[in-house]
C-alpha cells in the first residue's frame, strides 16, 4: 500500500488536483494490478472483504496522499457499507458492482448553503411522497466529488418533526431530469467540490435507504468512521511532512555544516514529531473502539482534533525548514497545507469537537470522578450525548 501511494499517487497528485479522467483510470487499471484496489470493501460485490480492523491498521498509509482513497477504490466505503446494510436489494445489487470496481462512483450529499454544518436541524432540501417514489427540491454544496459522481445519496427532509425523525437519505443518478451541478466550489484554491441542485428531481420509491425518518440515524453512522477514517490519512499526510522536514534539514548545506545541526532547526523536528505520535495514539485508539463498533464520541473527536493540528504543525514546520522553495508547488507541501487549514472545518469544525468533548468529559467525571487502578478515566461505554 505505501509503496503504491509513494511511487504511482504522490507522483501523479498534480493531474488528479486537476481532475485528470486518464490519470484515474490509469491508477485504477495499476492498483487493480497490484492487488491493493477496494481492500476494505465487500469481497462479494468484488472488493477485497479486508476486515475493518485491518484496514483500518493500513488507513494512514493509504493517506499519505489526499487521493490515495480515492485512487485506490477505498473512498467508497461509508456508501458501501450503508447501501449494503439499508438499500433495497434492487438498488444495492444494480449499484454495489460497479461502485467497487470503479466503474461508476458515488458522493455524498449533507451540508446546504446559509446552514451550519454542524445543525442538521437546519437542513432544508426536501422530499415529498409523489406516486410510487419521491420527488426532491433544494440545494447542497461541498459535495465532494459530485462533479464526476453517476449518483448521489442525499440527506433530504421528509417531515417537519423532531430532527431524529424528520430526515431520510435518498439515492439520485445525476442523470436524472432536474439535477445539476451549479458551480464548483474552490477550497484555498482548489476544485472537487461543487454545489449541486435538485429541481423536482423524482425517484422511485426503491432509491430511499433504509426506513422514512432513518436519515439521521445513518448520517451519525458514518460520522465515527468517516472522521477517523479521516484523521488517519491527517496523520499520513502529517508524517510524509515530518520526513520530508528531517530529509531537508539534513541535506540543507548551512556555515560549514547543515541546518540539522542548528537547535531551532532540531526544535521543528522534535516538535512536529511529537505532535504527530500524540495524534497517532489517539487516533489508533479511536479506530480500535470503531472497528469494535463500542461508542467512541470522546476519542474521536479528540483524534479528530489532534489529526488537524499535528498536520498543521508538520506542515508548517516543514514549510519553515525548507525557506522559500517551502512554498512552491515543487514540494508538495502548499497542497498539504492547504489539505491541513481544511482539516480544522471538516468532520465538524474543530471548536464544535471540543466543546461536544467538554460536555461529555463534565458529566464522566461528575458520574465516576475516581475510576478503579487500572481503568482509562474515560469509560467507553459511558453515557454520552447525541452526536
Amino acid at each position: 500500500m505505501r509503496d503504491f501511494v509513494a511511487h504511482q499517487v504522490i507522483p501523479a497528485e498534480d493531474a488528479l488536483d486537476a481532475g485528470a479522467a486518464a490519470a484515474w483510470e490509469r491508477l485504477r487499471r495499476q492498483a487493480t494490478t497490484a492487488g491493493v484496489w477496494a481492500l476494505p470493501l465487500p469481497s462479494e460485490y468484488g472488493g477485497g472483504g479486508l476486515p475493518l480492523a485491518e484496514y483500518l491498521a493500513l488507513a494512514e498509509d493509504e493517506g499519505r496522499s489526499d487521493h490515495g482513497p480515492d485512487a485506490l477504490g477505498s473512498s467508497a466505503l461509508l456508501t458501501v457499507r450503508m447501501l449494503a446494510a439499508h438499500a433495497h436489494p434492487a438498488l444495492r445489487d444494480g449499484l454495489l458492482p460497479d461502485l467497487v470496481s470503479g466503474k461508476r462512483r458515488a458522493a455524498y450529499a449533507m451540508t446546504e448553503p446559509g446552514v451550519a454544518g454542524s445543525d442538521p436541524a437546519g437542513l432544508r432540501t426536501r422530499a415529498v411522497a409523489a406516486g410510487d417514489g419521491w420527488r426532491l427540491t433544494g440545494r447542497k454544496w461541498f459535495t465532494t466529488g459530485a462533479a464526476r459522481a453517476d449518483f448521489v445519496v442525499v440527506v433530504v427532509r421528509t417531515s417537519d418533526g423532531p430532527v431524529r425523525e424528520a430526515l431520510s437519505m435518498l439515492v439520485v443518478p445525476t442523470d436524472t431530469p432536474g439535477y445539476r451541478v451549479v458551480r464548483e466550489l474552490d477550497v484555498l484554491g482548489a476544485g472537487g467540490q461543487s454545489e449541486i441542485a435538485f429541481d423536482n428531481v423524482f425517484v422511485p420509491a426503491t432509491h430511499l435507504v433504509g426506513a422514512v425518518g432513518a436519515g439521521s440515524t445513518f448520517a451519525g453512522e458514518r460520522l465515527a468512521l468517516g472522521r477517523t477514517l479521516r484523521a488517519l490519512r491527517w496523520i499520513g499526510q502529517a508524517q510524509r511532512a515530518v520526513e520530508q522536514l528531517a530529509a531537508r534539514a539534513a541535506a540543507r548545506p548551512l556555515g560549514g555544516g547543515v541546518l540539522a545541526d542548528r537547535q531551532l532547526a532540531q526544535q521543528h523536528l522534535f516538535e512536529a514529531e511529537l505532535a504527530v505520535r500524540s495524534a497517532r495514539l489517539l487516533t489508533v485508539r479511536a479506530a480500535e473502539l470503531v472497528a469494535a463498533e463500542l461508542p467512541a464520541q470522546i476519542e474521536v473527536s479528540m483524534a479528530k482534533v489532534a489529526a488537524a493540528r499535528a498536520l498543521g504543525t508538520a506542515v508548517d514546520s516543514a514549510i519553515q525548514i525548507y525557506g522559500a522553495e517551502g512554498l512552491t508547488a515543487a514540494t508538495g507541501l502548499p497542497r498539504l497545507l492547504r489539505i491541513a487549514r481544511a482539516a480544522r472545518i471538516l468532520d465538524g469544525a474543530d471548536e464544535f469537537h471540543i466543546s461536544a468533548t467538554a460536555r461529555r468529559l463534565t458529566r464522566r467525571y461528575l458520574h465516576d470522578p475516581r475510576p478503579s487502578a487500572g481503568d482509562p478515566p474515560i469509560c467507553p461505554s459511558a453515557p454520552s450525548e447525541p452526536s
